[in-house]
């Protein structure tokens, strides 16, 4: 995989665009935001990460500009953008382009699927820090990891090839026959954190105290429950390891839900608590703290409006 598209110039999207591009690849990052577009294509993207500072040059676009061949695309809009992302490069889905999504929350494999075919699906998780720095700079650092799989099993060597070169790119990147597991253990430690954030007011720290620790352990809980409902079976202890360490090495940390409401953004409430509520309504597990923080949310949006 050579000719790589990235799609979404947010944190993420130039973190992964740059350290593909600094690793030899050919890579057009593509946004809506021409401002941004601009000043990437004309400078490229300023990483900052524990290798140092440097300037990476890479091609940015449109959508329009994304034309076959192309190997792999990697979605990195939020899930409410992802709709409308995945039908611009809808063209390049007849040409074979194999199409990744690393995005938070549940759904945003199913919302490929309605433009390109499943055995073109890839999908994961990124567990990484990213923080955009204006227009064309992205900082990151200390550790994380990819791990990625297909979404059907026509897909596993096309998965094993964009793992290896997300590793070239210098990411921890893991491939793996059972993704479903890593997304859903994600969803959880991303279900816990973020609303309570958001409705809180409050960094990591804030939180981590009685209070906010019973609210987690019922969110998590459900999330479980949920998850081995649809056959999935996630590591409780494990998702707890994960959020006692952010709790802890991480408490200065805004969750990126709290850093949406400050910024006057629209949150992926709908596809991280939302989407858990959605899923153990259709198999009958109650998940009352999941829906009371999913509405908090929706609240403090509405009242923006």
């Amino acid at each position: 995989m050579q000719s790589i598209l990235v799609i979404g110039a947010g944190s993420m999207g130039c973190l992964f665009a740059a350290r593909i591009a600094e690793s030899g690849a050919d890579v057009l990052l593509i946004d809506v935001d021409k401002t941004r577009i601009e000043a990437i294509d004309r400078d490229g993207i300023h990483l900052t990460d524990d290798n140092g500072t440097r300037t990476i040059s890479l091609r940015a676009g449109l959508a329009a500009d994304a034309q076959p061949p192309i190997d792999l695309a990697l979605l990195f809009t939020k899930g409410m953008h992802s709709r409308s992302a995945i039908q611009s490069i809808a063209h390049l889905a007849a040409s074979g382009t194999y199409v990744l999504t690393l995005q938070n929350g549940l759904g945003n494999p199913e919302i490929v699927a309605e433009s390109f075919p499943q055995d073109q699906i890839l999908k994961g998780i990124a567990a990484l820090p990213a923080d955009l720095h204006g227009l064309n700079g992205v900082e990151s650092h200390g550790t994380g990891h990819v791990e990625l799989g297909a979404m059907t099993p026509a897909g596993a060597q096309a998965a094993q090839a964009a793992t290896a070169l997300l590793a070239r790119a210098g990411f921890d990147a893991r491939y793996s026959t059972d993704i479903d597991v890593a997304i859903w253990e994600k969803v959880a430690f991303n279900a816990a954190l973020n609303p309570l954030g958001a409705v809180t007011g409050q960094p990591n720290a804030g939180v981590d105290n009685a209070p906010g620790r019973r609210i987690i352990a019922a969110i998590v809980n459900e999330v479980v429950a949920t998850a081995k409902a649809h056959g999935v079976t996630v590591d409780h202890a494990r998702i707890t390891a994960s959020i006692d360490h952010a709790l802890a090495e991480h408490r200065g940390h805004k969750a990126s839900m709290l850093q949406d409401m400050i910024a006057g953004r629209a949150s992926e409430i709908d596809f991280i608590n939302g989407a858990i509520c959605d899923r153990a309504q259709a198999v009958g597990v109650p998940a009352p703290s999941n829906q009371t923080m999913a509405d908090l949310v929706r609240l403090m949006e509405m009242a923006r409006r």
